[in-house]
């Protein structure tokens, strides 16, 4: 049988947007898929043990996309843009797949599109225009200036006015392609594709008017292959495990704060600084790792601390465990809304942190039952969208709708084509 050649697009921004399609990609059966996957230069540690033919691209240095989000800035521009879909246009033509799967690489709009390649793109269900969301303000220059409720009120005035001007870079190189603006909605922008997957599950961010070529396929759980810390297997057992971890998306800084409002409790803290901070001196409760197996450090724990973004909630979720998201880009606040919404975590404000605010919210988390409930009700729904097994029916499905319907053919009637059943493709108006 003839295999399906599939290319992966990770834009390099976040480890996030990395670890999500390696996931996936390694998970698809070798004897069924020829996967192939382009990613910059400077994540050779998440590719261990992968077998797939690897392709290099260029992504921004992820300290200007994480400057962008702190100023509330468009994070490309249109140079930027052209030049990324000249780069993938390079690769879609060496490759020549029958289907690409990007996150987060917004040029694949454009380029697949030129290619007449099938498009398949991985997003938060947050992101999408079809899933209702009420917007709180991020950490922007806005919020160093004034309290948060006045920040909040005019953030959401002028909410519609800021995605406008994100949405202008990717819309002007459109058009020097001959193809149609997406409009002013950010949320259009991010989920331009054939086929747009959530990587969430509707019981967190229910869907409104859900069009046929958008699904729900899961949570995408990844860990990078790395050693266990030597003190992995010694950790106090008569003490309940917080796991810490602000990951790669600017709240770094925090973490010796953080670990210093948890000394005082009656825990064992295990923290990973994602290589982005050095904590010379952890207090006597915490052992600290530059990485840590998320996916492990959350089965053994009460709580999971984190910057509220969807890589470390799942990982607690998925494993029953409630999330404290000290939250500062828009990312992680729609993120946390859902599990909020959930009854499985709470927020607070990177750019309001108080130690003893922290310190008094996981007492009160770890003294609340129902938080582990929801959060167990929360990985119940997990277990029933397996992203592996859908995402590869579902890649099946439209390759072979591809293979055999008209050129013609709308995007809904396309994924109308793709057939349901047990064993075969999962349609996309799943949900």
């Amino acid at each position: 049988m003839e295999r399906i050649k599939i290319l992966f697009f990770a834009e390099a921004v976040t480890l996030a947007h990395v670890g999500r399609p390696i996931a996936l990609a390694q998970s698809l059966d070798p004897a069924r898929f020829d996967v192939h996957f382009a990613c910059a230069d400077g994540y050779d540690f998440c590719f261990n043990g992968t077998q797939f033919t690897r392709w290099t691209i260029h992504s921004i240095p992820s300290q200007q996309f994480l400057d962008a989000l702190a100023g509330g800035k468009p994070v490309y521009n249109t140079a930027t843009l052209a030049g990324y879909v000249e780069d993938d246009l390079r690769v879609l033509d060496a490759v020549r797949p029958d289907i690409v799967v990007g996150d987060f690489r917004l040029s694949l709009s454009v380029s697949a599109r030129l290619r007449g390649i099938p498009y398949v793109s991985l997003m938060n269900a947050y992101w999408s225009p079809y899933v209702v969301q009420h917007y709180a303000v991020p950490h922007i220059p806005l919020t160093r200036l004034l309290p948060i409720r006045i920040a909040n009120a005019i953030f959401r005035m002028a909410r519609p006015v800021a995605f406008a001007s994100h949405s202008v870079p990717l819309n002007r190189v459109r058009r020097q392609y001959g193809l149609p603006s997406l409009g002013t909605d950010l949320r259009k922008v991010y989920t331009d594709a054939d086929y747009s997957m959530y990587a969430d599950v509707p019981e967190l961010f229910p869907p409104r008017n859900l069009p046929q070529q958008h699904a729900y396929i899961g949570p995408i759980i990844w860990a990078p292959p790395l050693a266990k810390p030597d003190w992995w297997d010694t950790l106090p057992e008569d003490k309940p495990i917080i796991y810490v971890t602000l990951g790669s998306s600017g709240q770094g800084r925090l973490l010796p704060l953080v670990l210093d409002a948890l000394a005082p409790l009656p825990v064992t803290v295990i923290a990973a600084t994602a290589g982005t901070i050095d904590v010379a001196s952890a207090p006597a409760n915490a052992f600290v790792a530059p990485y840590l197996p998320g996916d492990l450090a959350a089965r053994r724990a009460s709580l999971v601390i984190c910057n509220g973004g969807s890589p470390t909630s799942q990982q607690a979720l998925v494993a029953g465990v409630p999330v404290l998201g000290i939250a500062a880009n828009l990312d992680q606040f729609l993120n946390m809304s859902g599990v909020m919404k959930a009854g499985a975590g709470a927020l607070l404000r990177a750019d309001r942190f108080r130690a003893k605010k922290l310190t008094r919210q996981v007492r009160a988390m770890l003294d609340d039952p129902a938080l582990t409930t929801s959060a167990r009700r929360v990985a119940d729904a997990f277990a029933n969208y397996p992203a592996p097994q859908r995402m590869a029916a579902f890649l099946e499905g439209v390759r072979a709708f591809h293979r055999f319907a008209p050129s013609h053919a709308t995007a809904e009637q396309q994924v109308a084509g793709v057939a349901d059943g047990d064993g075969g493709a999962v349609r996309t108006n799943v949900h």
